[in-house]
């Protein structure tokens, strides 16, 4: 066994300790199919306003940009798959199962002490994670961790894909001198994720439409596009309906039970305390979330479309909270609450915001017929 071979196994050692659940190990080429793809989306518009690694896909496809040099790619994978925490009563939105606490520290933790390994034999490393510098899922694929599920997600065997990813970019020579074997297509004929997407964002098998994806959605800028609003239901930040779909995660919850949900972690969250919370308290609940531009008025864009789906229009407390949004400075805020008061029935309440001149509001009374 080669020096660089033995170095790998003990990285795998270590990564598996330190809480890694699937690692991996690949060359650090370029993802030439990768840029392929992510260029096609930007000049179809597919891709939206997403930034993340559609920023610079000359980066994110190339380790070489990150680290001059590199010659391999560590990549680890840890499970987020947990049991749903008790809610409460009241209207609350649903939270992504990758955002009921921050999954991606841990990971980070368990590939830093990788890194950690490489840099004390005197190696270059470099974590990255849930950042712009990398395709994490071609990584994922390339090291034979899984396959590209028709969702777009990566699979992995009998588990599913209920996994963050994450990789150590390296100078060190630990890629096999034999690629690993591409994990084979375990979805076959099943298109459970494409039939059930709420707003029919998974155009092809692996092809996501960002224009139609309520996970994207619910973090880009602008008003929440009308059409998909009754759609959005109870979601309040992200999205995991193909994955809760999917017969692969299906069967592996079947199997096996989740463990618990660590402290604070959120599963819901109640949105009329998100529509009266001042911007200290939404940032001390949710400040961790990807927010546009760091602007709470999105937060408090979709608590409203989420209240209109779930609320009561003859509740006091939520009475009160579309009278206060419909006497928003925030144009935006008003234009949502008044779509939340005509879902619940309380038409009487844009009295005042009849006449109301800004653009966004006049449309949703022109929709509304008021």
């Amino acid at each position: 066994m080669t020096a660089g071979a033995q170095l790998a196994e003990e990285l795998r050692h270590i990564g598996r300790r330190a809480g890694l659940d699937r690692v991996g190990i690949c060359e650090a080429a370029p993802f030439s199919e990768a840029l392929q793809a992510i260029e096609a989306r930007k000049r179809s518009g597919e891709s939206a306003t997403m930034q993340f690694t559609f920023r610079r896909p000359a980066r994110s496809t190339d380790p070489q940009v990150t680290l001059p040099g590199a010659r391999a790619l560590f990549v680890g994978a840890r499970s987020y798959l947990r049991r749903p925490p008790r809610s409460g009563a009241g209207p609350a939105g649903r939270v992504a199962r990758y955002s009921w606490v921050d999954h991606y520290a841990p990971l980070r933790r368990a590939l830093g002490e990788v890194a950690g390994r490489l840099k004390e034999e005197g190696w270059r490393a470099v974590v990255l994670a849930d950042d712009n510098a990398l395709v994490d899922r071609a990584a994922a694929v390339r090291a034979g961790i899984g396959w590209y599920g028709k969702n777009a997600n990566v699979l992995i065997p009998d588990e599913g894909s209920w996994f963050v990813l994450g990789s150590v970019l390296t100078d060190a020579p630990i890629a096999p001198e034999t690629p690993a074997e591409p994990v084979p297509d375990g979805c076959g004929t099943c298109g459970r994720c494409m039939a059930d997407c709420p707003t029919a964002a998974i155009v092809a098998p692996g092809h996501l439409d960002a224009r139609r994806c309520l996970a994207w959605l619910l973090q880009a800028p602008g008003a929440f596009p009308v059409e998909f609003r009754v759609a959005l239901g109870d979601r309040l930040y992200g999205c995991d309906e193909c994955q809760e779909r999917c017969p692969v995660n299906r069967r592996f919850q079947r199997r096996t039970t989740p463990p618990p949900p660590e402290a604070g972690a959120q599963a819901v969250v109640p949105v009329l305390e998100i529509l009266e919370a001042s911007d200290g308290e939404i940032e001390e609940l949710v400040g961790r979330w990807y927010i546009p531009g760091r602007e709470l008025r999105y937060v408090r864009r979709n608590a409203l479309v989420v209240l209109g789906n779930t609320g009561a229009g003859d509740d006091r407390r939520v009475e009160a909270v579309l009278s206060a949004y419909l006497a928003q400075p925030d144009g935006l805020l008003r234009a949502h609450a008044v779509w939340a008061a005509v879902q619940l029935r309380r038409r009487d309440l844009l009295r005042a915001v009849a006449g109301d001149d800004d653009p966004m509001v006049a449309a949703e009374l022109a929709r509304a017929g008021a």
